[in-house]
C-alpha cells in the first residue's frame, strides 16, 4: 500500500511529505519530499547588502537564530580579516549556548509530546521561556533577533544580567532533572525509542550527518572542539556520544548536551572581560532625543564628550559600550550615536557605511566558516566581488543531511515509528529548504 504522510499530518509540521510504501504495518520504502518552505535565502542575500543579509540568517534555524547570525558574521569577518574583541567572543559563545539549549528543549519537548508525553513538553517549554526572556533582554527580540553584526554584536549585555542568568539556569536545570525522571527510564518511552530508527556510524558518515545525530551514532566530531572558534578552546566541556544511533541515543545525547551548554555558559560569564562602565570625565549624560535635537540646530560644541541614554532596544550602543563589543574598524562598524550626531567625521562614517553602493565592501575572494549549530555543522561559504552586495552566499544546513538519511532510519520499522524517528532528527524547515 502507498500512503502519504504529510504535509498536512500534524507531526510533519506542514512542510514535509513522506511517500511511504507499506506491507501491512511495516515500512518497506520511504521517499522524503522537501521544499515546501523554500524562500530563496541565497538569492535574497545576493540582492541585499552584507548587513541586510543578517536577518535572513535568523530565519534559517529559527529556534536557535543566534548561532546562524554569528556563523554568517564570522564568515564575512574572515573575508575582511577582522579580529573581534575578546568580550564579543565571550558574548557570542554565551548566546550561542543559550540558543543551543532552547533548540534541544524544543526538539525533545515536541518529540515527547508526539509520542504522548504531554507533561514533558510543558516542562520544557516552561524552561525555554526562561531562556527566551534572557534572549529578549539581551537582543530586544525573542525569535528573529538579528543580534549579530559584522565585527561584533548589536549591543553589549545589559547590566545585572549575570544574576538573572544564574537564577534562570538553575530553573532550567530543575526542569531537565524533572524530565529526566519522567522519560529516561519510563517503560513506554523507552519501548517507543530504543532500537528504533537505528542509524549506523557508516551510514551517518556517508550522508555527512553531524551534530547530535552523528554523535548519537558514535561519530566523535564537534566543530567547537575540533575546529575551535571564538573562545571555545578556553572552555571545558564534554562531547557526549551514543552507541547504537537509535532514537533513544539521540534523546540522551541532546539531554547531556544541554547540561554541557549550561556548563559552558557559566564559564563564559565567569571569564568574560570588561567590568562596569563609567560615564566620561565630565560626567554629562543626556537623552538621545536631546542630543539629536541639539545636533540638528548645529549646537554640537561639547557633544563629543557626552554620554547618551537610549531606549532599551538600543541599550549598549553608546560610545562607552561600543569599544567593548566592536573593534576599531571604520570599514564595517557604525560609529556611536554621540559621534554620528556630534561631529562631522562620525556623520560621514555613518553615511559611508549605510549608503547604497558604499557600505561594507570586503575584498574580492571567497571563504568558508563553520560553527556547531544545534543540528550539526552549520557552514557559510561567502564570495565577494569587491562590492557592497555578496556575490554568493551558500549555507551548509545541518538538518538537510539528516533528512537525506531519514529513509534509512524508517525502512524496516513500523508505521508508528515514523513520528518519533522523524522528531529525533529535529528538522527545521527554514534551515532545510532555505
Amino acid at each position: 500500500m502507498l500512503v502519504n504522510v504529510g504535509p498536512s499530518h500534524p507531526a510533519m509540521h506542514g512542510v514535509i511529505r513522506l511517500v511511504t510504501e507499506l506491507e501491512g504495518e511495516t515500512v518497506v520504502k520511504v521517499e522524503a519530499e522537501i521544499g515546501y518552505l523554500h524562500r530563496a535565502f541565497e538569492k535574497s542575500c545576493e540582492n541585499s547588502t552584507w548587513t541586510q543579509s543578517i536577518p535572513y540568517t535568523d530565519r534559517l534555524n529559527y529556534v536557535s537564530p543566534l548561532i546562524n547570525n554569528f556563523g554568517y558574521c564570522a564568515a564575512v569577518e574572515k573575508l575582511l580579516g577582522i579580529e573581534i574583541t575578546e568580550r564579543c567572543k565571550y558574548i557570542r559563545v554565551l548566546m550561542s549556548e543559550i540558543s543551543r539549549i532552547t533548540d534541544h528543549l524544543t526538539c525533545i519537548g515536541a518529540s515527547a509530546m508526539e509520542v504522548g508525553a504531554m507533561t514533558a513538553f510543558l516542562y520544557f517549554i516552561k524552561a525555554r521561556e526562561y531562556l527566551y526572556e534572557i534572549v529578549e533582554e539581551v537582543t530586544g527580540a525573542r525569535l528573529t533577533i538579528s543580534y549579530g553584526r559584522i565585527g561584533g554584536v548589536k549591543a553589549d549585555l545589559p547590566q545585572g544580567l549575570e544574576e538573572k542568568l544564574e537564577t534562570d539556569l538553575k530553573k532550567v536545570e530543575k526542569e531537565l532533572y524533572q524530565v529526566d525522571k519522567l522519560l529516561t527510564r519510563n517503560r513506554i518511552f523507552v519501548d517507543r525509542m530504543k532500537d528504533v530508527g537505528v542509524l549506523t556510524a557508516e551510514d551517518a558518515i556517508s550522508y555527512s550527518i553531524t551534530g547530535p545525530m552523528g554523535r548519537a551514532s558514535g561519530i566523535n566530531y564537534d566543530v567547537r572542539r575540533d575546529f575551535p572558534y571564538f573562545v571555545y578552546d578556553r572552555m571545558e566541556f564534554d562531547v557526549p556520544l551514543g552507541e547504537k544511533g537509535d532514537n533513544y541515543d539521540r534523546y540522551l545525547v541532546r539531554m547531556e548536551e544541554m547540561r554541557q551548554s549550561v556548563r559552558i555558559i557559566r564559564q563564559a560569564m565567569k571569564q568574560m572581560p570588561g567590568g562596569a562602565v563609567n560615564v566620561d570625565s565630565q560626567g554629562k549624560v543626556v537623552q538621545s532625543f536631546e542630543l539629536v535635537d541639539q545636533a540638528k540646530m548645529g549646537r554640537t560644541e561639547g557633544l563629543v564628550d557626552v554620554v547618551t541614554t537610549v531606549d532599551p532596544t538600543l541599550e549598549g550602543t553608546q560610545r562607552t559600550f561600543l569599544k567593548r563589543v566592536m573593534p576599531a574598524e571604520r570599514r564595517v562598524i557604525l560609529p556611536p550615536k554621540e559621534d554620528t550626531y556630534g561631529n562631522i567625521e562620525g556623520l560621514m562614517n555613518h553615511f559611508k557605511i549605510i549608503m547604497d553602493n558604499h557600505g561594507i565592501r570586503p575584498p574580492k575572494g571567497d571563504t568558508y566558516f563553520a560553527v556547531e549549530g544545534a543540528n550539526g555543522e552549520l557552514g557559510f561559504y561567502v564570495v565577494s566581488d569587491g562590492k557592497d552586495h555578496p556575490y554568493r552566499v551558500r549555507v551548509r544546513p545541518p538538518c538537510f543531511f539528516g533528512m537525506a538519511g531519514l529513509h534509512r532510519m524508517l525502512e524496516g520499522y513500523m508505521v508508528a515509528d515514523i513520528v518519533p524517528t522523524f522528531g529525533s532528527i529535529n528538522m527545521i524547515a527554514g534551515e532545510l529548504d532555505r
